[in-house]
């Protein structure tokens, strides 16, 4: 929440080099293009064919490119985790590999072959290379590696275009799939089925696209694709592939569109004013309880207690002190609490924690202190909101954390003009998309935006705002939309003296119940109570009130 009251070393690079890999004589071959790799996409969830130096490979369900699943290569002082597959290939014949990398120093390349890096550590980028086969060869080993002490790389998406071995004595390809069909769907999956090709030598395997993108390649006659967005319409196809690289001609296409509701925020509902025990006189938490029928807090703020280690406040230990005593007290009065993690000011934790894995750790540190069902990230201001790799990193982190804790609820607090998300905001929602981060709740504040007098407009209209980019990044009709929101006022005077009342407040409350959304919250409990002519103080609103009444406004809150 917002100010005053929210708060390698670098080793020489040796590039890989390119080796006389094209025959002396005849001109290459031409065959139709196919990715004769095994597993390009890791969605096995193993990196079998693939092996790795060390052992140091393993499959990840984030960072990914595509899919839902990645290659992790940890890398050492002493190895540099390269992961290789041998395929066979044909003699005389042009290849074209390509692959999608993130990490300090990332290869790809071809064993006595041509091999291209990159050194874009903190996003996926597209690596591609070709060459031609030698006169008498017929297996290529392709290879994916980081280097040495430079940190974890992860890979994802590697396609070797060509056609596969065989010496061109197989050249008739397998007829198409067939009956391409739905066998069943949830929020973020889709599980197909379709009946056999035939072939003259025998098919290998079925290769699934979703549009012009293959997502999965598996043996059998069935699969499921995951990783997906909610109320959003795909079309898959399906192609047979033999040994030989020969592939079919695609199946029938299926237009599938998912259950609404990913991450289940659809059946999210949840009333959870602020409570700050850093400052402002902080109230009993049980007597507030007792006096509205609120049930839920948002304790604030987790922060960094020095590099990636989290702390309330930044100064207080997660379990036994303060802290402890009133969560224990809330929920011993049948309550619970979503931390909020960051807020406006403060050491966070986003860029003090290097990698996604590194924050996730926090993050899970936070959950299992207390057994979490949802947890709350407040980004604001220029070291996590308006800076894109913290805002990856934050994405990344939290789904991880979605993935190792079923059920668990995330939600994602971050400031708003009058007319809907800024560009910040706008990036926030389409990197949650494109990095599949399965939020539950996207929470804007709609206040300390210059707004002017009229709060109530200026909420709704900010809301709207928010349910339109929902809709057209996702997919989702306005229901879904609504269900994935949430509104987090500020009680009385904000910052910049913009004034609700509790008239107005109950105005929007009455807005949120009646478009089912999913949160409702505002800053603070602290400040619930009345000093009219206060001006903005920390421990009331500066306005005429009942003590505890915007808390009991919210706890009308029903969704």
């Amino acid at each position: 929440m917002r100010n005053p009251l929210r708060r390698s070393r670098l080793l020489a690079l040796l590039g890989t080099a390119a080796l006389a890999f094209v025959g002396a004589v005849a001109l290459p071959q031409t065959a139709q293009a196919a990715n004769v790799l095994t597993n390009p996409g890791f969605e096995s969830g193993s990196p079998s064919p693939w092996t790795c130096t060390g052992n140091l490979g393993s499959v990840v369900s984030s960072p990914v490119h595509g899919g839902s699943k990645a290659l992790a290569g940890a890398v050492s002082s002493s190895d540099n985790a390269k992961c290789s597959q041998t395929v066979s290939v044909r003699p005389n014949t042009s290849y074209s590999l390509s692959g999608w990398v993130r990490g300090s120093y990332v290869y790809l390349g071809v064993d006595g072959g041509p091999s291209t890096w990159t050194s874009s550590p903190s996003a996926y980028s597209q690596l591609t290379t070709s060459f031609t086969t030698g006169a008498a060869q017929t297996s290529a080993t392709v290879y994916v590696h980081g280097w040495y002490a430079q940190g974890t790389y992860h890979a994802d998406d590697i396609s070797l275009d060509g056609p596969g071995g065989g010496g061109g004595s197989d050249t008739q390809a397998p007829s198409a799939p067939g009956s391409l069909r739905s066998a069943g769907k949830t929020s973020s999956s889709v599980s197909l089925a379709w009946n056999a090709s035939s072939d003259n030598v025998g098919v290998t395997a079925y290769d699934i696209y979703s549009g012009a993108n293959q997502v999965l390649s598996v043996s059998g006659t069935s699969a499921t694709v995951s990783g997906l967005a909610a109320s959003t319409s795909y079309t898959f196809t399906v192609k047979a592939r033999d040994a030989a690289g020969n592939v079919s001609a695609a199946s029938n296409s299926v237009s599938v569109t998912t259950d609404a509701g990913g991450g289940d925020g659809a059946g999210f509902k949840q009333a959870a004013p602020y409570l700050y025990l850093g400052w402002g006189d902080p109230p009993s938490a049980t007597s507030v309880m007792s006096a509205t029928g609120i049930k839920w807090f948002t304790m604030a703020f987790v922060l960094s207690s020095g590099g990636c280690n989290p702390a309330w406040d930044g100064s207080r230990a997660l379990t036994g002190g303060s802290d402890q005593a009133v969560i224990n007290s809330i929920r011993s009065a049948g309550g619970d609490i979503v931390p909020s993690i960051g807020g406006w000011s403060g050491n966070k934790l986003g860029p003090n924690c290097s990698t996604p894995e590194a924050l996730a750790g926090a993050y899970q540190k936070v959950i299992d202190a207390y057994g979490l069902k949802a947890i709350d990230v407040d980004i604001e201001n220029t070291d996590e909101f308006e800076n894109a790799t913290v805002q990856d990193r934050i994405l990344n982190a939290l789904k991880i954390v979605k993935a190792d804790n079923p059920g668990l609820r995330t939600v994602l607090t971050f400031g708003t003009s009058t007319t809907g998300p800024t560009y910040w905001g706008n990036r926030l929602i389409e990197q949650a998309k494109a990095l599949n981060a399965n939020i539950d709740v996207f929470t804007i504040m709609p206040f300390d935006f210059g707004g002017g007098s009229d709060m109530y407009g200026n909420t709704v209209n900010a809301t709207e705002g928010l349910k339109t980019k929902l809709k057209s990044t996702f997919g989702w009709d306005d229901a879904t939309a609504y269900a994935h929101i949430g509104i987090s006022g500020m009680n009385g005077l904000s910052d910049q003296q913009e004034l609700t009342s509790t008239a107005v407040w109950t105005q929007i409350r009455d807005w949120a119940n009646s478009h089912h959304i999913a949160r409702l919250a505002f800053w603070s409990v602290n400040r619930d109570r009345p000093c009219p002519g206060g001006g903005v103080t920390s421990n009331c609103s500066g306005i005429g009130q009942s003590n505890w009444q915007f808390t009991s406004i919210t706890a009308g809150f029903t969704g």
